[in-house]
């Protein structure tokens, strides 16, 4: 077994003991969806232009939620150092971690996205699949650059604080290139959708490239 797959194991494994990193995001995904559906009737033209703003503050708090228990889990139980004293490569437990955190995040937006149709009458059809699959490249980008951020702010007296102060920021303009993109979807015109794409897939794998060189650093200090 690789280490990459015994680490996102591992964490599987934990998560289904304990049920908390999923169960937060999922409820507090629910709740913004719930909120902003009684805030804005279904017909009216300010519900379609607020939904991708709405579905994607559900998405990316949600996820700090997730990423400030993944690492408080490895912290609290002294699992991280165990890790660290593991003759694995640094890259591979940083990779590890992206997998497990993106699944999780990913288990939860499975749920929070036919709500998300239903709240705001749309439909199941190739729409709500495009929808999903930018939900999948932003939620990857989420993933890669809050693993390591949810590391630095694991070792902070402030860890619940730090995470949302530095990740907040840095997602910005995958937050912006997701709902942009979300919005053409449901407006229906497409063109120039391609942009917003590059410039979110462009987003994941620098977050990706700089965090797997830089997480050994991290992990050290």
């Amino acid at each position: 077994m690789s280490p990459v797959i015994a680490i996102v194991f591992k964490d599987i494994v934990i998560e289904m003991r304990s049920k908390e990193s999923v169960s937060s995001m999922l409820m507090f995904g629910v709740l913004v969806l719930t909120i902003f559906s009684f805030a804005f009737e279904p017909s009216s033209i300010e519900r379609s232009l607020i939904a991708p703003g709405t579905l994607w503050v559900a998405f990316s708090f949600a996820a700090i939620l997730g990423l400030n228990r993944s690492l408080a889990m490895e912290i609290d139980n002294d699992c991280l150092q165990g890790l660290l004293l593991a003759p694995v490569d640094r890259g591979n437990l940083y990779i590890g971690k992206v997998a497990s955190n993106f699944t999780f995040m990913m288990i939860a937006e499975v749920i929070v996205l036919p709500i998300f149709v239903i709240f705001n009458n749309l439909k199941f059809n190739l729409q709500f699949l495009e929808i999903a699959g930018i939900a999948v490249l932003g939620t990857f980008a989420i993933a890669a650059i809050g693993s390591i951020l949810s590391t630095i702010s694991a070792n902070t007296r402030m860890k619940e604080v730090m995470l949302p102060v530095l990740q907040i920021p840095l997602t910005v303009p995958v937050v912006i290139s997701s709902v942009e993109a979300t919005s053409m979807v449901l407006s229906g015109d497409t063109k120039g959708i391609s942009s917003w794409l590059y410039l979110l897939a462009g987003f994941s794998i620098v977050y990706l490239t700089v965090s797997y060189l830089v997480f050994e650093f991290v992990v050290e200090e």
